[in-house]
């Protein structure tokens, strides 16, 4: 068994302002997302993050210094029941936290490992949005509020144009009916290991999910960073859907055009460079997590 590592020891105003940065880097997304929800508002792009996700705002607020570290003069009452009292302060209680999400830790792991060790895939130029609204009138499609930039026919015929080349279940799955069989791939929830690849725009919005449903295993600040380039992701991929969102200052990838799908693609590459970044520090974060436990 691996020896357990000696936590980091953080000073008390040390962590305070690491606490406190944490809030206020936050605070720029989720204030004015809590001022529409009050209001009734709904924005395409800005909400996205915080409806389909399960993470509540409170949650993305609340700041945990991840696995393997002593926060000196704390109070183990104001962090919670997965941290324990030290003799020199608080620590997060990692064997705790392992033991009730051994299956969710190793399933996520697992994950991310397999799609770090694909190559990127950047072909499929956003079809996916487009496929959402496959032979769907104005009336019917997600964000109705919002009108397309082409008629539904033109939309469809864009579709049947381009193929579609979705390999991320969580996608697939709000595809229209008609549009499911013109897939290349029929992803499962079940073939979602084998399947999800890291040039995928969704699968690396997704590394916010993971990171949250790893937390308080992992630091809030990487939490953050993984929602900050999910955000950033969705609106490339609002800005490439078929929805016309200039009037919100959201100008279109006109991906039904040689120009557009390049612009698409580039944009697409630089996700994925990042993403590989961070989906590298979730796993050194998991495994710095296996070495913290006793």
């Amino acid at each position: 068994m691996t020896a357990a590592l000696a936590p980091a020891a953080l000073d008390a105003a040390d962590w305070q302002a690491r606490r406190a940065a944490h809030a206020a880097r936050v605070a720029t997304w989720l204030d004015p997302h809590l001022a529409r929800r009050r209001t009734g508002g709904r924005h395409p792009v800005e909400d996205f993050l915080f409806t389909y996700y399960s993470y509540r705002p409170a949650q993305l607020r609340r700041w945990h210094p991840g696995a393997g570290v002593l926060l000196r003069d704390a109070d183990p009452a104001e962090f919670g029941r997965d941290y324990r009292a030290d003799p020199a302060g608080v620590t997060l209680d990692t064997d705790r936290v392992r033991a009730r999400r051994a299956d969710s830790i190793g399933w996520i792991r697992a994950l991310l490992a397999a799609t770090a060790g694909r190559p990127a895939h950047l072909g499929c130029f956003g079809m996916h949005e487009w496929a959402m609204v496959y032979r769907q009138t104005q009336e019917e499609v997600r964000h109705n509020a919002w009108p397309l930039r082409l008629s539904p026919d033109d939309t469809a015929a864009v579709v049947r144009e381009r193929g579609v080349r979705c390999s991320h279940f969580d996608a697939f799955r709000f595809f229209t009916a008609p549009a499911r069989p013109l897939n290349l791939l029929q992803p499962s929830r079940e073939t979602q290991h084998a399947l999800e690849q890291p040039g995928c725009l969704h699968a690396n919005m997704d590394l916010y999910k993971w990171a949250y449903k790893l937390s308080p295993l992992v630091a809030s600040e990487l939490v953050a960073d993984c929602f900050a380039l999910a955000r950033q992701i969705r609106t490339l991929d609002m800005r490439a859907s078929p929805y016309d969102l200039a009037a919100l200052g959201y100008p279109p990838v006109r991906v039904e055009t040689a120009e557009g799908r390049a612009e698409y693609a580039a944009a697409q590459r630089g996700f994925a460079e990042r993403a590989a970044v961070l989906r590298a520090r979730l796993l050194t974060a998991l495994d710095h997590a296996t070495a913290a436990a006793g």
